[in-house]
């Protein structure tokens, strides 16, 4: 076992953020035109004389990255799709602002000079190289990229413990997780509770998920967030990925780990302890708050976020999560359990799968038989047992279960 990522913190304890006291903290946001990364920047903008920006990057969307790099005067941007980086040069050059391309690029933005806090903040695997850079670099790490710790944890963990690095986590259940923690010994610790939304079809007829439509699906109850991210509530793949990832944060075996749905979103997640003691952390559901103290950390800085209204919030309403209406949930524990490249291989399915769904190419009930088959065929492969995956393994597991998920998602189209 590896210690937790993130850091720990007696009561009266300190960390070097705290010890930078009233400094600037200087930001590079990897995704900054996402959900998170934009309200990231939202935040940088409530805090203009405590929060600046070295770097941002983005995959496809050209247009509000320049309007972000003129606003925020990062020292460069990235931008995934090539084509596009002319056009940005051409924009940006009178600013000073570099304008690069590709991984190379990211793994640029990771290690930028001068930022203390690295915002993880893509989606998908891609996650993986620049999040390790940034590691090796001493760079401390806010992790809105899941995908990373569950295709690579063992790896981030190694790579995290070796270069003396804290991740802290920006998802809203594990920054709950995080909070519930502060001045616990983590020995105490005896199960984590993840809770669930349910997600648009929490009460849906399962005879009926067959006729699920991508508009549907994207209309999420209780969080805005991005399409891929919506579509993983959907189908509670987003939990899955999350008690993977909270085994990585925070130390604990898989059974230690628990999910609840929790249709109001409004307990984030709870800790319990050996001696039967439970803690909840609470809060109106908003990103903004588990951004904020991921990039504030150990301080709380006042800010106007929506507050409970305690005293119109009558009920809490808990249950258990339903794997056969579910079973992304399921077939995502049972990838846990098999560890190796299994993790990898379930995240690659996975984003195969609903990258299809979104193009209307393949139907709501085909996600969980994509995965669970990519699952089947990578336990036969060489590299499925494997103890200790490096990153080279677990990218060529990624590419065969991708490989995997096309050639499946073909045959449903026929």
């Amino acid at each position: 076992m590896l210690p937790s990522l993130t850091p720990e913190l007696a009561a009266n304890g300190h960390t070097d953020a705290s010890r930078r006291g009233g400094s600037v903290r200087s930001l590079a946001i990897l995704g900054a035109t996402g959900s998170i990364g934009t309200q990231a920047l939202d935040l940088v903008r409530l805090f203009p004389d405590r929060l600046d920006v070295r770097a941002l990057t983005a995959g496809r969307n050209a247009e509000l990255l320049a309007e972000q790099a003129e606003e925020f005067r990062p020292d460069f941007v990235v931008i995934g799709d090539e084509a596009a980086a002319p056009i940005l040069q051409q924009r940006l050059a009178p600013l000073g602002i570099e304008v690069l391309t590709g991984d190379q690029g990211l793994c640029a933005a990771a290690t930028a000079d001068g930022a203390d806090l690295v915002l993880t903040a893509v989606v998908g695997s891609c996650g993986l190289r620049p999040t390790l850079a940034a590691i090796q670099a001493g760079k401390s790490i806010a992790l809105a990229n899941k995908e990373t710790l569950v295709v690579g944890g063992a790896v981030v963990a190694e790579a995290a413990q070796r270069h003396g690095v804290a991740v802290l986590p920006v998802d809203s259940e594990h920054s709950a997780i995080f909070q519930c923690l502060v001045g616990e010994p983590r020995q105490a610790v005896e199960q984590l509770t993840l809770t669930a939304s349910g997600g648009p079809f929490r009460t849906r007829p399962a005879h009926t998920f067959g006729q699920i439509t991508r508009a549907e699906a994207l209309k999420h109850p209780n969080w805005s967030m991005g399409a891929k991210v919506t579509i993983d509530s959907a189908t509670l793949m987003n939990k899955g990925l999350e008690v993977i990832e909270a085994r990585w944060l925070f130390d604990l075996e898989p059974e230690q780990i628990d999910v609840l749905v929790h249709p109001q979103s409004i307990i984030h997640s709870m800790v319990t302890f050996a001696d039967g003691s439970t803690k909840a952390q609470l809060g109106v559901p908003t990103m903004k708050v588990p951004i904020q103290y991921a990039l504030t950390y150990p301080d709380r800085w006042p800010a106007p976020h929506p507050r409970l209204d305690w005293a119109h919030l009558r009920t809490l309403d808990f249950e258990p999560p339903d794997t056969e209406r579910f079973p992304c949930l399921r077939l995502a524990f049972e990838a846990l359990a098999a560890g190796g490249t299994a993790p990898s291989a379930l995240n690659a399915a996975n984003e195969e799968a609903v990258a299809a769904f979104l193009r209307d190419e393949i139907g709501f009930t085909d996600i969980p038989r994509i995965v669970s088959d990519v699952l089947d065929y990578n336990a036969g492969q060489p590299h499925a047992t494997a103890p200790h995956p490096d990153v080279e393994t677990l990218v060529g597991a990624d590419v065969a279960a991708r490989r995997r998920a096309q050639e499946l998602r073909r045959a449903v189209a026929l």
